[in-house]
C-alpha cells in the first residue's frame, strides 16, 4: 500500500482484459486487487527461481525513466542481462545480427590493446571511439548473452510491445508488470501492479531479483555438492585400488614361504613341473604300428595257405576223375 502498487490508471484508459485484477474504482481511478497481485507475484518469482536454478538467462527490459536506473542497479547484482535504453528492433528475432554488433565491440577493444589504434589517424580513432561508446550504451548490458534468453521480465507491457511480440513469436515465456491500461493476454506470468511509480517498480523488482538470487545460490550449492561427491568417489576408488594392490603384494610375498616349508632337502622351493605325456603317446603309437603290420602279414599268409589247400583239393578231384575215366575205357 505504501509503495502505491494498487494504483491503476484512469477509468477511461483501462483495458477490459484487466477486469479480473481490478478491485474497485475510486475518484475515476481503478484500484488493483493486491491479493491477486501477491498470488501472481509469488507464482512468477517461483518460476523465475527455477529458471535461474537451471543455469539459464532471464532478460530484463525496462526503458522508461522511472524504471531504467532501478532495473540496471538491481539486475547487475545478480549478473543477468538487461535492456534499459531503446529496445533494438529484432533483438530476439534477428539475434545473430545483434551478436555481430557485440563482437564488433570486443574487436574494437582488442584493437586498443594490440596496438592497432596507434597506426590509425586521429580522426579514425575518434570515429571508432564514438562507435564503441554507442554500442556500449545500447548493447553493453547484453554482452554476456551468447544465446536467446530462457525468459523475459518486462516493466510496462504497453511501452515494450515490440519486445513482447518478439518473445511471443519465439515462444519465450514473458514475466511482466501489467497495469490497468495493458493487455495481459499475451503475457505468460502477468503481475498486476502499478508500473509508473518508482517505489512500486522497486518493490516488485526487489522481490523478483531475490528469487533469482536464491535460485543461483541453490545452483551453486548443488554444483559444490556434486563436486564434493565426485571427489569423495575418486578418493574412495583410489583407496580401494591401493588396498587391492597391497593384498596382491601380500599374497605374492606369502607364496614362496609356504612352498619352502614342504620342500625337499635338496633345497628347491618350488615343486618340480610334471612332464607332459606328449612324448610317451608318440612312442606308443610307434610301437603299435609294427604289431598291426605283423597281424596283417599273418592274415595274408593264412589266406595264401587256404588258397593253396583249395588248389590241391581241386587237383586231387581232377586226378580222381581222370583215373575213373581211364578205368571205364
Amino acid at each position: 500500500m505504501d509503495a502505491g502498487v494498487h494504483f491503476g490508471h484512469l477509468k477511461r484508459k483501462w483495458n477490459p482484459a484487466m477486469a479480473p485484477y481490478i478491485f474497485m474504482e475510486k475518484n475515476g481511478i481503478h484500484i488493483i486487487d493486491l491479493n491477486k497481485t501477491e498470488i501472481k507475484l509469488e507464482e512468477a518469482a517461483s518460476a523465475m527461481k527455477q529458471i535461474a536454478k537451471s543455469g539459464r538467462k532471464i532478460l530484463f527490459v525496462a526503458t522508461k525513466k522511472q524504471a531504467k536506473d532501478i532495473v540496471a542497479e538491481k539486475v547487475k547484482e545478480i549478473n543477468m542481462p538487461y535492456v534499459t535504453e531503446r529496445w533494438p528492433g529484432g533483438m530476439l528475432t534477428n539475434f545473430p545480427t545483434i551478436r555481430k554488433a557485440v563482437k564488433k565491440m570486443s574487436a574494437i577493444d582488442k584493437m586498443s590493446t594490440d596496438g592497432t589504434f596507434e597506426t590509425l589517424s586521429k580522426r579514425e580513432r575518434l570515429q571508432i571511439a564514438r562507435q564503441r561508446a554507442k554500442l556500449e550504451k545500447n548493447l553493453g548490458s547484453i554482452a554476456d548473452l551468447t544465446r536467446l534468453p530462457a525468459a523475459m521480465f518486462i516493466v510496462d507491457v504497453h511501452k515494450e510491445y515490440i519486445a513482447v511480440r518478439e518473445a511471443n513469436r519465439l515462444n519465450i515465456p514473458v514475466f511482466a508488470m501489467v497495469d490497468t491500461n495493458s493487455d495481459p493476454r499475451n503475457i505468460d506470468f502477468p503481475i498486476p501492479a502499478n508500473d509508473d511509480a518508482s517505489k512500486s517498480i522497486s518493490l516488485i523488482i526487489d522481490f523478483v531479483t531475490e528469487a533469482v538470487a536464491e535460485g543461483l545460490s541453490e545452483r551453486k550449492m548443488e554444483k559444490e555438492k556434486e563436486a564434493a561427491e565426485s571427489k569423495a568417489k575418486k578418493a574412495k576408488s583410489a583407496t580401494a585400488d591401493k588396498e587391492a594392490a597391497a593384498k596382491e603384494e601380500k599374497t605374492r610375498a606369502a607364496k614362496p614361504k609356504v612352498a619352502g616349508k614342504g620342500a625337499d632337502s635338496t633345497g628347491g622351493g618350488e615343486e618340480p613341473k610334471k612332464e607332459k605325456p606328449r612324448a610317451t603317446t608318440k612312442k606308443a603309437v610307434k610301437v603299435e604300428i609294427p604289431e598291426a603290420k605283423e597281424e596283417s602279414l599273418a592274415k595274408k599268409e593264412d589266406s595264401e595257405a587256404k588258397k593253396d589247400e583249395s588248389a590241391a583239393k581241386k587237383e586231387e578231384v581232377e586226378a580222381k576223375k581222370e583215373a575213373a575215366s581211364e578205368e571205364t575205357t
